[in-house]
């Protein structure tokens, strides 16, 4: 199983049913992938889909998401402070302590880790992501 962290603009733009992308959530709900979160970034998803959303419609999917075997929470024992934006380094970190295969996002920013040799950070956008998914 691929072992993932995604970014908050990656899940609000694949929610919705009516998104080209929403074969990410239909993959997380079908335990295709494998989906590394910790508290920080439940956080993060419940503010940012309760304004992009209706509120139940956030609440329901957070619950599923809490409630699937394919998604993992993750502790995380060390902080890397690698990219520009110290909001999105939650997701760094989480990425490194899961020894996830994917961060996939759509921020510029995150880009600088491809430049950094260590910890080696394997950023994609969704449409990269899903290439290497073959679904």
């Amino acid at each position: 199983m691929i072992k993932v962290v995604i970014d908050t603009n990656v899940l609000v733009a694949s929610l919705s049913s009516k998104s080209i992308y929403h074969w990410l959530v239909v993959a997380i709900l079908n335990e295709q992938i494998d989906i590394y979160v910790t508290d920080d970034i439940l956080f993060e998803y419940d503010e940012i889909l309760s304004r992009k959303y209706a509120p139940i419609v956030a609440n329901n999917f957070l619950t599923a998401l809490k409630e699937l075997p394919n998604v993992h929470f993750t502790q995380v024992f060390f902080k890397w402070d690698l990219i520009s934006d110290k909001d999105d380094n939650k997701f760094v970190d989480c990425f490194v302590a899961a020894g996830a295969s994917y961060l996939i996002t759509h921020d510029s920013h995150f880009s600088i880790l491809k430049s950094i040799p260590f910890p080696s950070i394997n950023v994609v956008n969704i449409d990269e992501f899903k290439t290497q998914l073959k679904l």
